[in-house]
């Protein structure tokens, strides 16, 4: 099974980085003596504003034990600049422990695989050729984004330069694609701890977030026969560079950093990361770290936030510096209809929709309560209704050798309405949890029960939409709750894009596309559309994008009802972030809550205390701090573009006009039930762009988990502000 298909389901993601030295986990005895990789932060040198990279390299192997430098044994792996003051080399746990005795080091912790968490979506978003936020960003066009990923198909027609320019100037990587690259795909490099290897895509994984960020228009696509019209990304237009940093077993954390990297050395204005690992303090987070120091760059670092919902606090890229992306559905079907010999119609979903097979009444069974791990040797001809948290893969093929005519999946109650599908070559239509409920119910109390199935292929237009996916990971957020997390919501579920295979056959094709799910997938839609506001308002800092975006994001679905969760419930912003983006609307958002470095490592001083704040804040920052001197803001005092405050908190909040001059606000609070939500002043006039005016929040009552907005309006403009209430004021 395909790496990047396990991807799809809300896997667990994989243990956290823990730190083994300085608070410290010592590895047993008989590994001691084993050689592995470690990450390794040690403070920068004296001279670090002016060290090169040969300078960088002789003082991190100061740090290495004199039997490996005498030895000549050539241990060091990466020596990081940009993202992160440290390396990455080949060390024994006894090693480690000798390295930690040297002034200058931090910490270090082994390196450890994290797991990687189409033709309508532009038209879902508004985006169209000729007008909405296509026409004032060009389509992109000099804009760099840079996707760490699984490496990259390069002769797929979506990576085609049609219309692109040149790369801009400060372009300064390179592509180790034996082919060359284009203007479309600029760079290309692959990091997997030995530094050899083209950065081709064996999995799919990085091919098909890459085009959904920013694949160039393909004509007369089709997937299964699905989903045909003409594919782009979101940026058609920009410039896209490749970072390989994941395998078929996941990624290596110290090849993410050392992508990152080179990335901010290269020049990239978007980084795109379809991956994370579980949640962990910041200074343990290479992530985090090195999403840091490419921010301070002035780079927009766009996260997944992972595949383990709908459960609470399940998220990963947690940093306030990260734009992190959760997943929701589209307006678009794939649609089945199973008939049952009642009468009843069940509307559900299959990628496999075979011309040949007959909408005839056949047989239904239901093996040992939808486990399907009966013998299959009474079911030859017969529909199998099975439950969609089974190995779909392998009962699918059993069913098929054991001479079944189709199989049903059953969503079960925790996946609800959403229906994540699976190539899974055979007539298998997946339903609702609501109808599988009801053909459970036929199946028990029918003595000879039957169904037929038929296909209507892709069907446009369904409500409601969008919806929060089930799999979308949770908050709030572990590694800092006074920050809402996730940022925003974008498409994916059942996503189509490009693919380096045909996903029906497995064979080469001109025109591949595959149908896959996961927050993966919603991740490079939004480094896409901050791309486009990137290249329509190059100065803008990160913070601004990512402001722009969440403020003008939408918790109103198309049936004029608040955006569901997979229960079809009302979505909470834990689950949706600040709402759904709204690309036309960002591009033009009338204000902004802007931040600089400097904010953020005033909130990590007061993120995080005791006796080792200086070290954590430094490990995040990569240089030396001292958090008394430099001073401190709570979680609720950054100034974020959303707020999570307890009762009888009072903020402040900046925001800078970026619309007109002589724009006038008022604003507009729907409060928490039960809380009183006070704002001062009541009025934002702006006499010039880019004045910036502060006003104050304050909360009084209310219950922990209610929520409400804030909205600043004018004339032209709506900037809202999700508002959370959580516990009490000494939480915060």
């Amino acid at each position: 099974m395909s790496f990047s298909i396990l991807l799809l389901s809300a896997i667990q993601l994989l243990s956290s980085f823990c730190p083994v030295t300085c608070g410290y986990n010592h590895a047993k005895a008989d590994d001691a003596s084993q050689l592995r990789v470690y990450i390794v932060h040690v403070l920068p040198p004296s001279n670090a504003p002016n060290a090169g990279p040969t300078d960088l390299e002789s003082y991190y192997k100061s740090f290495l034990p004199d039997s490996i430098s005498e030895s000549g044994e050539t241990r060091l792996i990466y020596s990081y600049s940009e993202v992160l003051s440290g390396f990455a080399a080949k060390l024994t746990q006894d090693e480690v422990d000798s390295m930690a005795k040297n002034p200058g080091f931090v910490r270090a912790y082994p390196d450890m695989l994290i797991p990687l968490l189409t033709t309508h979506t532009p038209d879902f978003l508004g985006l169209h050729q000729g007008r909405g936020l296509w026409q004032p960003s060009g389509l992109g066009k000099g804009v760099i984004i840079g996707v760490l990923d699984t490496g990259l198909h390069a002769t797929h027609p979506s990576f085609n330069d049609d219309g692109v320019p040149p790369p801009p100037s400060k372009w300064k990587g390179s592509c180790e694609f034996p082919a060359g690259c284009n203007n479309k795909l600029i760079g290309a490099k692959t990091f997997n701890n030995s530094g050899s290897g083209a950065p081709d895509d064996g999995d799919g994984h990085g091919t098909h977030t890459a085009s959904t960020a920013a694949g160039n228009f393909v004509q007369r696509v089709e997937s299964f026969g699905l989903a045909s019209g003409t594919s782009a990304g979101m940026a058609p237009h920009a410039h896209l560079a490749i970072y390989k940093v994941c395998g078929p077993a996941g990624c290596s954390t110290s090849d993410v950093l050392a992508g990152l990297d080179e990335a901010v050395k290269d020049g990239v204005d978007v980084l795109s990361l379809s991956l994370g690992g579980s949640s962990v303090p910041f200074y343990l987070d290479p992530i985090a770290i090195g999403a840091f120091g490419a921010t301070e760059k002035g780079i927009l670092v766009t996260c997944a936030a992972g595949n383990s919902g709908p459960s609470d606090s399940t998220l990963s890229n947690e940093a306030p510096w990260i734009l992190t992306v959760a997943a929701s559905s589209v307006d678009r079907n794939f649609r089945s209809i199973v008939t049952l010999g009642n009468g009843e119609k069940l509307y559900g979903e299959s990628l496999n929709q075979p011309k040949s097979f007959k909408p005839s009444s056949l047989p239904l069974v239901y093996p040992n309560e939808g486990a399907c791990t009966v013998d299959f040797a009474n079911i030859f001809g017969k529909v199998v209704l099975c439950d969609a948290d089974v190995d779909e893969y392998g009962v699918t093929a059993s069913i098929k050798d054991a001479g079944g005519a189709a199989v049903i999946f059953l969503n079960d109650n925790s996946s609800a309405y959403s229906i994540v599908l699976r190539d899974l070559e055979f007539p298998s239509p997946k339903l609702t949890y609501e109808d599988a409920s009801k053909v459970k119910r036929y199946v028990n109390t029918t003595r000879n029960p039957t169904a037929s199935i038929t296909f209507n292929g892709t069907i446009l237009g369904v409500s409601p939409a969008p919806v929060v996916a089930y799999f979308s990971s949770r908050g709030p957020s572990t590694a800092t709750p006074g920050i809402l997390k996730p940022d925003i919501s974008g498409p994916g579920l059942n996503i189509m894009a490009a693919w380096p295979v045909q996903p029906e056959t497995g064979e080469n094709g001109t025109k591949t596309f595959n149908i896959i799910s996961g927050t993966s997938m919603a991740t490079p839609h939004l480094s896409g559309i901050a791309a486009l506001i990137k290249s329509a308002h190059p100065d803008w800092s990160p913070a601004a994008i990512k402001s722009a975006i969440m403020t003008t994001s939408y918790v109103v679905g198309d049936n004029r009802k608040p955006i569901p969760d997979e229960q079809h419930l009302p979505a909470s912003f834990f689950a949706m972030g600040a709402g759904h983006v709204n690309p036309s609307n960002a591009a033009d958002p009338g204000l902004i809550y802007d931040l600089d470095v400097d904010d953020y490592i005033r909130y990590l001083c007061g993120l995080y205390n005791g006796a080792l704040v200086d070290r954590n804040v430094g490990g995040v920052i990569r240089r030396r701090i001292s958090c008394s001197k430099f001073g401190s803001i709570s979680e609720a005092e950054l100034n974020y573009p959303s707020l999570v405050l307890p009762p009888g908190s009072t903020v402040n909040r900046t925001v800078t006009n970026v619309g007109k001059a002589n724009d006038v606000y008022r604003v507009e609070v729907e409060a928490p039930k039960g809380a009183k939500v006070t704002v001062t002043p009541a009025t934002l006039t702006f006499s010039k762009v880019k004045e910036k005016k502060t006003f104050t929040v304050r909360v009084t009552g209310g219950k922990s988990g209610l929520a409400g907005n804030l909205r600043w309006i004018s004339g032209r403009h709506v900037v809202r502000s999700p508002i959370v209430i959580v516990g009490d004021a000494k939480d915060l």
